[in-house]
């Protein structure tokens, strides 16, 4: 078997010194290419993670390549990939291995102590015990354990207009990336409209709802997580700011208010999104509601 196989890299050696393609490639050529160098097989590939190849055309002699470039460049999904038969080309699936190993990075990384120490944030954990069990048991994430509630108890203010929560989620680099543009702004708008500020902590293996059992301890009227988003392939450091109005436990998603995709790459801007939380927060104390209600007592 093994000597078939040889037999079969040989032709194919064979095959390209005959077509006389480029013995070496230049390190900067975009394109993949495959040649020969002193009888030796060489496969270059260009970094699939690169602008230029993320968004190649590979679509072979397309029907309309003015229309499929003018689609691909309405949007980031994947569009214009072709394919090998029934598979995908390599230079697809590179791409999307790479974007994966971004995502399981995002999701199984930790929050940079340098970041939580630039905003002073003292950290607690919820019910779960380890990451593992943080993707199994999303109902543990939205609980905190007995130790996160004596020291939140102990260290923040109490009956604050807004308290601030930051949360990993499911991507640390949501945090990492966008936390030093994005709370300085929403701070500062609040404190210029006049509302108080809670204490400012960082919750480790939070969900959601965990704003529940926060708001339990501190009875703000307002809660803001700022938290990581589920990573997606290509952009794996989003964030989402769920807001409510005197969240108490028992409350769902139809009490609370969001913004997603909080991110440079490609969606709303931390600073722009910063300041649309604060103008979002001052109409839910005005109508001392969020979610559902707020729509329906303010007429929307």
């Amino acid at each position: 078997m093994s000597q078939s196989l040889e037999e079969i890299v040989a032709r194919v050696v064979a095959e390209l010194r005959n077509q006389g393609m480029n013995p070496k490639p230049a390190a900067a050529q975009a394109s993949s290419v495959i040649s020969v160098d002193g009888g030796d097989l060489v496969i270059d590939l260009a970094d699939p993670t690169q602008d230029e190849a993320r968004h190649a055309m590979l679509v072979d002699n397309p029907k309309d390549a003015n229309g499929l470039r003018n689609l691909m460049a309405t949007t980031t999904a994947r569009l214009g990939v072709g394919r090998a038969g029934p598979r995908p080309k390599t230079q697809t699936m590179l791409l999307f291995q790479a974007d994966h190993g971004v995502t399981q990075d995002a999701i199984y990384g930790v929050v940079s102590e340098e970041v939580k120490d630039a905003f002073d944030l003292f950290t607690v954990t919820t019910q779960v015990a380890d990451r593992q069990e943080y993707l199994l048991r999303p109902d543990l994430g939205r609980l905190l354990n007995d130790v996160a509630k004596a020291t939140i108890a102990e260290r923040c203010v109490k009956n604050p207009d807004v308290q601030i929560c930051v949360v990993d989620g499911l991507s640390a680099a949501a945090i990492d990336n966008n936390l030093r543009d994005i709370l300085p702004v929403i701070q500062q708008g609040l404190t210029s409209a006049g509302l108080t500020l809670g204490t400012p902590f960082f919750i480790e293996n939070g969900r959601v709802g965990v704003m529940n059992d926060v708001n339990s301890v501190v009875h703000a009227k307002v809660v803001v997580l700022l938290i990581g988003e589920r990573p997606g392939l290509g952009i794996a450091d989003a964030m989402s700011a769920y807001m409510g109005f005197d969240p108490q436990p028992g409350k769902s998603d139809a009490d609370r208010d969001l913004i997603c995709m909080i991110t440079t790459h490609g969606g709303t801007n931390p600073l722009e999104a910063g300041a649309y939380i604060v103008e979002f927060i001052k109409r839910m104390i005005k109508y001392a509601a969020s979610g559902i209600k707020l729509r329906e007592v303010a007429g929307d």
